[in-house]
């Protein structure tokens, strides 16, 4: 998974398929799903991924 110091999420349980969440660049932050780890990574910025975790968190109605 080249040079990221991948970490994985909290509420992975014992499957394959977890996110996984690295800061290789400062103002950069990388997401991969560890069942295809050599596969896409997506990149965002640190607000844009905290206001994400916030979404998650609260449950935002479906629609």
């Amino acid at each position: 998974m080249s040079n990221h110091m991948w970490q994985k999420s909290s509420y992975c349980g014992e499957g394959e398929s977890c996110v996984h969440i690295s800061a290789l660049a400062p103002g950069t932050v990388c997401l991969t799903e560890s069942g295809d780890p050599t596969g896409a990574i997506l990149r965002t910025t640190p607000t844009v991924w905290a206001a994400l975790v916030r979404a998650v968190k609260v449950g935002l109605p479906q629609g």
